[in-house]
């Protein structure tokens, strides 16, 4: 991964791109229900969030899913908004930092992760779905 302008810190662009990335190589039977997944990028999750999923110290997020799996909806919720996997920047580029795994691999399993969470997928079946994309 290449850093920002002037060696600066990978940016949002970054980001996304590397999310999208790995929500391409997907295997075909989830790739086929995530065309309507919004990908966000933020620096760190708002404290209202973090206090909903009581965390409290805002590096120890690295992303979230927003909206209902898969397995929860129905036909009723077609005017919901569109799922949402939020990544949060600086506890990634932290981490990305502190353990030398690459920003990719990183960015692939946090979204994996969340894209589990769309499917209702247990942790078991999240790593399966994480090695399939590596």
């Amino acid at each position: 991964m290449n850093a920002g302008p002037i060696g600066g810190a990978p940016g949002i662009a970054d980001f996304e791109r590397l999310a999208r990335a790995a929500l391409t190589r997907l295997p075909t039977p989830f790739a086929q229900h995530l065309e309507d997944i919004v990908i966000a990028v933020e620096d760190f999750a708002d404290a209202e969030t973090l206090a909903a999923m009581g965390i409290e110290n805002e590096w120890d997020l690295t992303g979230l899913y927003h909206g209902q799996p898969l397995t929860e909806q129905s036909v009723w919720d077609s005017a919901s908004m569109p799922p949402r996997v939020t990544l949060y920047r600086q506890p990634l580029l932290a981490e990305w930092c502190e353990t030398g795994v690459t920003l990719e691999a990183l960015i692939t399993h946090v979204v994996v992760h969340e894209i589990g969470h769309h499917f209702g997928l247990s942790d078991e079946d999240m790593h399966a779905l994480e090695d399939s994309v590596r």
